[in-house]
């Protein structure tokens, strides 16, 4: 799959350069991406979720949680497996029972654990939820002493950076280092050895001292990426200067709200290096930008929300599957929108990931992907 975007860069390089992306172009377009081991190589944050099993009630009430594994880099990992992709992660767990627990899920839902590795000293981390729907979720992570933000260069090295066709990484990976220096030398490998680069933003403000520095750091590695994923509000907050602009409702840390000129701030970051930016807008499904092109609404499908958690990974997941299977933009990001609909009507987030054969069940009774 080449879009025309990229053709056009290609023929405003200079000859060398020019050369480097045809080998890039040829590889993107079935050859060298069909001879890869994985489909996906993600990178990020994993953790144990606690969620609520009172549905409805205040925080402050909560009588009972459900354990699972989340982490937005991990839950669409775990997506594109149940999908039938060839998923591998590169996240960091302690050494400690709840480090097991995420292990042990993954093997499980048999997505590759080789690449991850255990930081003496460390914590897995934690994120509990609360859940009173149609959308009040608030959050809280325990993220201090965390592993996976241990995640360094030689965890990189060791990982499979050229054996995947995507790698896909969270902008979460950039609050802190070593794993905002890895991450960044992760995305420059996976460019340099023909994969697709895929950003999903994951704007989590309280992951950073200033939310500013959110979109300060990652527009640094614009360059490197290939496709952006992101709501309407992390987009904005990719471009956020004035403070004031943003605001957290009830601890909902997952859905802050950031206010600006959204199209501006597309056109922008499309001029930095993406090719492709697509804008998650909730119910009514996405848009996708390209340069010089008129944006592609994508509908969504309707249904009744119980959680929001792990829609947007969904989303991630039936997106990548598509791209990745060769589909046109509109097709693979329906299939996304589907599978976000069904994770918003269940209660967790790796967990309610969706089968194939669930997707296609759910699509048929809707009308289908076209």
């Amino acid at each position: 799959m080449v879009d025309s975007i990229w053709i056009k860069r290609f023929f405003t390089s200079s000859p060398t350069k020019l050369n480097m992306n045809i080998n890039i172009i040829e590889e993107k377009n079935g050859q060298g991406m069909n001879m890869k081991e994985f489909d996906v190589l993600h990178m990020g944050r994993s953790c144990i979720d606690l969620y609520s099993n009172d549905i409805g009630t205040p925080f402050e009430s909560i009588t009972s949680f459900n354990a699972y594994v989340g982490g937005s880099p991990t839950n669409m990992c775990v997506g594109g497996r149940r999908l039938g992709l060839k998923s591998t992660l590169l996240t960091a767990v302690g050494e400690d029972p709840v480090g097991d627990f995420v292990l042990n899920y993954l093997k499980n839902e048999k997505v590759e654990t080789r690449y991850i590795s255990r930081k003496p000293g460390k914590r897995t981390s934690c994120v509990i939820l609360g859940i009173e729907p149609p959308d009040r979720f608030p959050l809280v992570y325990y993220r201090e002493n965390c592993a996976d933000n241990e995640l360094d260069i030689d965890d990189v090295l060791a990982a499979p950076m050229t054996a995947a066709k995507v790698f896909e990484f969270a902008g979460t990976n950039l609050s802190n280092d070593p794993s905002r220096s890895a991450t960044i030398f992760a995305a420059d490998l996976a460019k340099q050895n023909g994969a697709t680069v895929i950003l999903d933003l994951d704007f989590r403000p309280d992951q950073w001292k200033d939310p500013r520095y959110f979109g300060a750091t990652l527009r640094s590695v614009l360059f490197n990426v290939d496709i952006i994923l992101g709501t309407e509000d992390e987009i904005n907050a990719l471009m956020l200067h004035d403070i004031s602009k943003m605001h957290v409702a009830h601890s909902q840390v997952s859905d802050a709200r950031v206010s600006g000129d959204t199209q501006k701030s597309i056109a922008k970051i499309l001029s930095m290096g993406p090719s492709i930016v697509v804008e998650k807008i909730g119910k009514k499904g996405c848009r996708i930008h390209r340069i010089g092109e008129r944006p592609i609404e994508v509908s969504g499908y309707p249904v009744e929300v119980q959680n929001i958690l792990g829609a947007g990974d969904a989303f991630g997941a039936g997106f990548l599957y598509g791209y990745i299977n060769g589909w046109n933009l509109y097709k693979a990001a329906r299939l996304g929108n589907a599978c976000g609909a069904i994770v918003v009507t269940r209660h967790a987030c790796s967990f309610s990931m969706p089968t194939m054969e669930e997707v296609m069940a759910f699509v048929n009774q809707k009308g289908g992907l076209d």
